[in-house]
């Protein structure tokens, strides 16, 4: 399950989902928030049971299937954060 939480797209995905507030989010609105194609890693999620996935029609539906996924995704970015920004105290500039 970890290492769903380690691509940046799937983590942005979390975020999407976790704004948007929706019992569940058509992929074509989900992908509006991207520049590149996401469907590989709504599928990777819905495997990873993560999401759940359901199709109506010509839509596929995505949602969270159990609101833990927020808490980790907020610890993982918060750590990113954290290592973000200690790497950029630790840059000097020399002119």
């Amino acid at each position: 399950m970890f290492k769903m939480f380690s691509e940046p797209t799937r983590l942005a995905i979390f975020q999407v989902l976790d704004q948007r507030g929706t019992e569940r989010e058509p992929a074509c609105r989900i992908a509006r928030h991207f520049a590149s194609n996401v469907s590989r890693q709504l599928k990777i999620l819905a495997e990873a049971g993560l999401l759940t996935r359901r199709k109506e029609g010509i839509q596929v539906f995505y949602s969270i299937r159990d609101k833990m996924v927020f808490s980790m995704c907020d610890l993982v970015c918060e750590k990113l954060n954290r290592d973000a920004i200690q790497r950029a105290d630790t840059v000097s500039f020399s002119v």
